[in-house]
């Protein structure tokens, strides 16, 4: 199984686009529904909650896990990767949201990228460093949103403020630079709010959302790396864990994964 981990629902848009791309696979999700959201949660806990995660998810069998939250992946991540895998699980892997999307904008033809992403993630810089450590020829705008999060999950994706709220981001976004030329939503909820954002964003102007580049990095890691896909289970199966109620995480999770759900109640102390 390829384990997928979110502090709440927003990695469901990823997992989707990923199921779609590789759909012969058996997945397991993890919602840590009961203690979203991590944005605001100092870097401790944020990996303590993580690891608990991560933990659960390699119990489950799962070789390959990727933390579908960029607040878990700016946190918690490096730190898994360089301290507790070589200690606990030598041979698994665990992979963020973070990385794939910085090496989209710079494969791509960004010469001015703007973040949109939560208050957390803005404050913590990741994007810029690690855009940073690949190429120096973009620039980097970036604008916390964090009205939108709350926006998505109150299912009010077509009241008319909505629209409002997301031009008065984009407006902040563009008096830093207005001939910015790609945008990246850098928040896992942010892709169900796509057709506001193609309706407001001017048409020269690329938006990138995670899930189809996760989807496309994803598959060409597992190609890369054949003793890892040869130990994931091809049964097309997909499983759902949440330490909230599971009548509330199963309703919310239509909208973001787009097909009806039973998910599992698990409690991590």
């Amino acid at each position: 199984m390829i384990g997928f981990f979110d502090s709440g629902f927003g990695g469901l848009t990823v997992l989707r686009s990923v199921v779609d791309a590789l759909s012969e696979y058996d997945y397991v999700y993890f919602g840590d529904n009961a203690r979203v959201p991590y944005g605001n949660r100092s870097q401790k806990i944020v990996y303590q909650f993580t690891l608990q995660a991560v933990d659960f998810l390699f119990k489950k069998g799962c070789p390959l896990i990727i933390i579908a939250c960029n607040a878990a992946s700016a946190k918690a991540l490096r730190r898994i990767q360089r301290t507790f895998l070589p200690a606990a699980y030598p041979e698994r892997r665990v992979l963020g949201v973070i990385r794939p999307s910085v090496e989209e904008v710079v494969e791509g033809a960004c010469k001015r990228i703007g973040i949109l992403a939560t208050e957390g993630v803005v404050a913590s810089r990741v994007y810029i460093t690690e855009i940073e450590k690949l190429t120096t020829s973009v620039q980097i705008y970036q604008q916390a949103c964090p009205l939108l999060v709350p926006i998505v999950e109150a299912g009010e994706r077509n009241w008319e403020g909505t629209d409002m709220i997301i031009s008065k981001y984009l407006s902040q976004l563009f008096a830093q630079n207005a001939e910015i030329d790609t945008i990246l939503l850098a928040c896992t909820h942010y892709p169900l709010l796509q057709k506001n954002f193609k309706r407001l964003v001017p048409p020269r102007i690329t938006i990138l959302e995670q899930g189809p580049i996760v989807a496309r990095k994803l598959q060409d890691y597992l190609v890369r790396h054949p003793e890892i896909e040869t130990k994931i289970s091809k049964g097309g199966s997909r499983t759902f864990f949440t330490t909230d109620a599971s009548a509330k995480f199963d309703r919310l999770a239509l909208t973001f994964f787009g097909q009806p759900i039973d998910s599992k109640l698990v409690s991590l102390g």
